[in-house]
């Protein structure tokens, strides 16, 4: 178990509002050596505190964005967490407690595709039932 500092936690900081930001930046910004920033975000990832680097897109304002709480029949959480996992349109998936199973956040382009998005959930073996709410605006 990887234990953080100041540093570490800057340094992920970063990371999270620019994964391609360069060795050189960073180390600026946080006021220590390249060698230093490089030898923390070795350390970080080879402990597994650090999973990797995505990419993160810009969302459009059409976009068609919805929160959809899911119930999973027994013991087949992982097999529909699977299946989940390949509808691209499913940005996040989470496991929860309460009432409900687990909660994906749904990005559509189109009405249509999200109609076919939820069809394609709630079709999936092992899935019980469901609820979604549509996010109408940011405040």
């Amino acid at each position: 178990m990887h234990i953080f500092d100041d540093l570490d936690r800057s340094l992920i900081a970063i990371l999270r509002e620019d994964g391609r930001a360069p060795i050189a930046k960073i180390a600026a910004i946080l006021g220590v050596s390249r060698a230093t920033v490089q030898a923390r975000l070795d350390r970080l990832l080879e402990s597994g505190a650090i999973l990797g680097f995505t990419v993160r897109a810009r969302t459009h304002h059409d976009d068609i964005r919805a929160i959809m709480l899911i119930e999973v029949a027994g013991k087949s959480t992982t097999s529909v967490i699977r299946s989940l996992r390949a509808i691209p349109e499913l940005y996040t998936l989470h496991t929860t407690n309460g009432a409900w199973d687990l909660i994906a956040e749904i990005r559509t382009d189109t009405l249509q595709n999200f109609d076919r998005v939820l069809r394609e959930v709630r079709m999936t073996d092992g899935i019980l039932n469901s609820e979604t709410s549509l996010m109408l605006s940011s405040v």
